[in-house]
């Protein structure tokens, strides 16, 4: 096995390598410095990724697939809904009212993500039917999302589970997870039926429960839909002396509405430029300018659209998109958790199609989505970021002399009178954006391998597959297969190049609309 003494990686977003003629008009210009470092890369955006709900995470398959994601996008924590829930088998009550607990679910789920270095964001919620004041329930697996009817046994059951982790687990790893007040209390009917200051008293208790386990331990909220309560959530922990360490919200890049499982109002991607990241700096300020200045920002959920029936999460257009959002929020949050990684994902009832628009990186099968190569190619990013004024890419270098450097086209080329749901359905040929030259200065001399890995139009694009194999309903194996080995990551091409005394790399590419790049150079 070949060792290599210098690595260079560039992740781009481009249609196909082409050498283009004399002219030099119009041409996006990329040029790095392998020397001129600015310090450490910020990975914000692998620090937490979603999933649908606990139960799920006891299934065979979503348990493979997130050891895959683990190893190949490299996600430090997990946040799902239901870890309460009646499923879960964690509460009830004997014939007079007393708390019986249990948590063999729970240590079966925690035990596999700790095995596979995956910590917990552990998010409260809903509430167990037994301790529930009422019995409206959201989504096809029912969770309640009613206030306890007794806040005293809601407070006990919290800091009996947090005991439990630390007697489980160790106080030293729980001080390293988050606990998150439950799940978009802001929408009402929805996610909460109580008020604002009936969330802001279940954050009070539940707040006190986990610190009084340990005063180390991290707790936070709201957890609202569209970036809301920050302001009036600090200020309430900051006026009642409550304990707040972290604020946690969410942002989705769609116009309009903020539940809708099923699809079928018709979401439609939003043309703000800043979308999803306008959000994120203007929490930012918010805690800023707040009581409490220094609070950790977790986005506990963003994505392109908040239902899992929107084509646009299966589509090419999803890489790039994410890219340029992360991009943006640059170091405005300390995660931006995707969510989801999987379509293992039920809120609606199992799915009956394998591809249906749902959130995941991953569909059903554990196929890559196009989405999922945005987090791969992000993960083979080095430590130490470098000077780069191109505002859609990054340039990093890793501890073994490796050199990388991202940049992608994000167009969004949703028509005016369509939405999502009738748009990205369909084969979707990409158009030609610009011409882009790639320059890295600083290269010792010597023969590199070339590999250049893309992520586009018929690249990497497994629905674009799906849709020329007529759109089954059901995958054979052979089916499964094919679309797996199609949609892998490989290389689509390899080559070798020389770099001169003068150090310097260039090569001249055609970027088609939407279109990812990965190319790496890598010192013989």
């Amino acid at each position: 096995m070949k060792r290599f003494t210098s690595i260079l990686v560039v992740l781009f977003c481009i249609s196909h390598i082409s050498i283009f003629g004399q002219s030099t008009s119009n041409i996006r210009e990329i040029t790095i410095d392998y020397n001129a470092s600015v310090g450490k890369f910020n990975t914000m955006f692998k620090e937490s990724v979603g999933a649908g709900r606990a139960n799920e995470g006891l299934r065979a398959d979503w348990q493979q697939q997130l050891a895959m994601v683990k190893k190949e996008c490299d996600f430090k924590y997990i946040r799902m809904h239901g870890l309460l829930t009646d499923d879960m088998a964690v509460y009830k009550e004997d014939a007079k009212g007393n708390p019986e607990y249990n948590y063999q679910y729970i240590d079966a789920l925690y035990d596999f993500l700790l095995s596979i270095k995956v910590k917990p964001f552990v998010e409260l919620g809903f509430m167990p039917s037994a301790l529930a004041s009422g019995n409206q329930t959201i989504f096809w697996w029912r969770g309640n999302v009613t206030p306890p009817k007794d806040y005293k046994k809601w407070e006990d059951l919290i800091r009996n589970l947090t005991q439990h982790f630390t007697e489980r687990y160790g106080v030293e790893e729980v001080k390293t997870w988050y606990f998150e007040v439950w799940n978009e209390p802001n929408l009402s009917p929805g996610f909460w039926t109580g008020t604002q200051q009936d969330y802001f008293k279940l954050y009070q208790h539940t707040a006190k429960a986990v610190k009084s386990v340990n005063s180390e331990y991290k707790v936070g909220g709201p957890a609202t839909a569209g970036a809301a309560w920050v302001p009036e959530t600090i200020a309430f922990c900051a006026e009642n002396n409550v304990p707040i360490d972290f604020i946690s919200t969410h942002s989705y890049g769609v116009k309009q509405g903020f539940l809708d499982e099923f699809g079928t109002t018709g979401t439609i991607l939003n043309k703000d430029e800043f979308s999803v990241s306008e959000d994120v700096m203007n929490s930012r300020k918010q805690i800023s300018e707040s009581k409490i200045p220094n609070l950790e920002l977790h986005y506990t959920e963003w994505s392109s659209s908040y239902t899992p029936a929107d084509p646009f999460h299966d589509s090419y257009h999803s890489a790039s998109y994410i890219l340029q959002k992360l991009k943006q929020v640059g170091s405005a949050a300390n995660s931006m958790s995707y969510w989801v990684f999987t379509d293992i994902f039920e809120e609606a009832g199992p799915r009956f199609t394998p591809f249906h628009g749902g959130f995941g990186l991953l569909n059903t099968q554990g196929i890559k989505k196009p989405a999922y190569f945005s987090y791969a190619f992000l993960n083979k990013l080095g430590e130490t970021e470098l000077k780069n004024s191109d505002k859609k890419s990054w340039a990093t270098k890793a501890k073994d002399g490796s050199v990388q450097v991202l940049f992608w086209d994000f167009t969004n080329t949703l028509p005016d009178d369509i939405n999502n749901q009738q748009y990205y359905i369909k084969d979707l040929p990409s158009k030609f954006k610009e011409k882009t030259k790639i320059e890295i200065n600083g290269l010792a001399k010597g023969n590199y391998n070339l590999e250049v890995y893309k992520v586009g139009y018929k690249q990497n694009d497994v629905f674009t597959d799906y849709i020329a194999m007529n759109k089954p309903n059901q995958l054979t194996k052979e089916q499964v297969k094919t679309l797996k080995q199609k949609n892998n990551g490989e290389p689509f091409f390899k080559g070798k190049i020389s770099i001169d005394a003068k150090g310097k790399f260039t090569k001249n590419f055609d970027v088609n609309e939407n279109d990812v790049f990965l190319l790496v150079i890598s010192k013989q």
